[in-house]
Formats: C-alpha cells, structure tokens, sequence
C-alpha cells in the first residue's frame, strides 16, 4: 500500500508529506482509519505524432482509417506554444 498518512498527520506535516510524493511516492491519507485520498506525482501527458500511432488502427472494425481525414495543421496542445 505504501506510505500511509492520517488527516491529522497531513495537515501538521504537509510540506514533508509533499516532498515526499514530489520525490515520487504515493501517499495515502486516511481518516479514522479508512483510506480516503491518494496523493501521487503528476503524471505528465504527451503528444503523439500520426505516424507513431497508425498501428492502433491497424484492421479496426470501423474500416480502414484515411490519413488524408486528419488535419496536419493540428498542434501539440501541452507544450505551451501558442498562449
């Protein structure tokens, strides 16, 4: 199960209990007794390009895909660019 925290113990020891899942463990936080949260690392999403995806429709059910459908104007939404 990991490190696990009271409500208690979390809220008089936040800051260590954050380095902690900063450095890459998952927390449980209970209260009197029952599990209740997990607090873990952030899980960072990426981006993937047509071509390193295109095997996952390879013989789908719903026909063959047109690559022509997909727009290459399309962008990587996370990497900030463009705000």
């Amino acid at each position: 199960m990991g490190t696990v925290v009271g409500l208690r113990e979390l809220r008089q020891h936040a800051s260590d209990v954050i380095r902690r899942v900063e450095s890459g463990e998952r927390v449980t936080v209970t209260v009197s007794g029952r599990s209740v949260a997990e607090i873990g690392p952030v899980v960072e999403s990426s981006w993937r390009r047509y071509d390193e995806i295109a095997g996952l429709w390879v013989g789908a059910r719903y026909g063959e895909l047109d690559r022509d459908a997909f727009d290459d104007s399309l962008r990587d939404p996370f990497d900030g660019a463009g705000r």
